[in-house]
């Protein structure tokens, strides 16, 4: 996992920390997003060797900061359930094959919780899951 400030530089978040975050948001203060919604990238790689080789999957939401660098896990959450019941709503259909009908309340907010990165960031993202660009460790 990696957060991306304003500036486009890549933080890593280990996965421990963030279920530490998710778990007790106060038991982890980032001073440098306080006030913030920073970008966050989730990458899965494959690895040989215990070497990462490629990139599988890879997602992009935002994690929002409080004025004291505390995660602001009811903003996350909101994002994730929104997701989740759109993902949902969107397989179901009615007895005669037809479509339900979706609030839109859903996709606005899930569409909120998501960015897609430029090429060039795509690739420096990429690099930085195999391990070919440093990045600073949270």
């Amino acid at each position: 996992m990696f957060l991306l400030d304003q500036e486009d530089r890549l933080y890593r978040l280990p996965n421990a920390k963030f279920d530490q975050i998710l778990r007790d948001p106060a038991s982890c203060r980032f001073t440098r997003f306080a006030g913030t919604r920073v970008r966050m990238t989730d990458v899965a790689v494959e690895l040989v060797d215990r070497q990462p080789i490629r990139v599988v999957w890879i997602t992009f939401g935002f994690l929002a900061f409080d004025n004291d660098g505390y995660f602001d896990f009811n903003a996350f959450d909101r994002h994730q359930r929104a997701r989740a019941e759109l993902a949902l709503a969107l397989t179901t259909t009615e007895p005669k094959g037809e479509r339900l009908v979706v609030d839109a309340t859903d996709r606005f907010v899930a569409q909120g919780g998501r960015w897609t990165p430029s090429r060039s960031l795509q690739r420096l993202i990429d690099a930085a899951a195999l391990e070919q660009v440093k990045c600073t460790r949270l």
